[in-house]
């Protein structure tokens, strides 16, 4: 049985939001079929098979170089400008959170949670009016704002971010927040380890 999208329910599965989304918000980039697998952590023949109906309804332009498959939003489709808001609406924070904290010094790991994560993983309820990130490090809360301020400009909603230490993500058992947090469905933007 296929798992059907919350946040975007027009989709038949998280999957294809997750990569229409990274395409249409990254207009600009092709992405192979192998980066597309690895990003979203699914199997190559899984990308290449969502990849060919997406190209078939005309989302989505291909171009082969020898053997690498590179796949990227067809702006020229009069669908384009309208889906492209949707899916920063919907899937957006997952794609623009990892490309803006990746940017940063000092995260070490980053989560969104809340509603937006509630919504992606299947809880029902209505659509997140705001974008909750934790980030785990010790990056400048200066770089953390000015990354917030970008994403919602591009998302066309609020992101908040809270920062807490390493130390103080490990033993969360004594922070009330942090207990909560772990407590309730969350979206990995970046794990220990993405970046080695």
């Amino acid at each position: 049985m296929q798992v059907r999208s919350r946040l975007l329910p027009l989709l038949r599965s998280p999957l294809i939001g997750e990569l229409l989304a990274w395409l249409f918000l990254h207009p600009e980039t092709s992405s192979s079929v192998v980066e597309l697998a690895r990003r979203f952590k699914v199997s190559q023949s899984t990308i290449s098979r969502e990849v060919s109906h997406l190209a078939a309804a005309g989302l989505v332009r291909e171009e082969r170089r020898g053997r690498l498959r590179l796949v990227g939003a067809d702006l020229n489709n009069p669908l384009a400008r309208p889906l492209t808001e949707l899916l920063a609406l919907t899937y957006g924070p997952a794609a623009v959170l990892t490309d803006l904290l990746s940017g940063i010094g000092g995260v070490d790991e980053a989560y969104i949670y809340g509603s937006w994560a509630a919504r992606y993983t299947g809880t029902a309820g209505p659509a997140p009016r705001d974008v909750d990130v934790l980030v785990v490090g010790d990056a400048d809360d200066d770089d953390l704002a000015d990354a917030a301020r970008s994403a919602e400009r591009r998302l066309g909603r609020e992101v908040n971010v809270h920062r807490v230490s390493a130390a103080a993500w490990r033993s969360a058992d004594d922070d009330p927040f942090l207990a909560s947090v772990r407590s309730r469905p969350s979206y990995p933007i970046l794990e220990a380890g993405d970046r080695s």
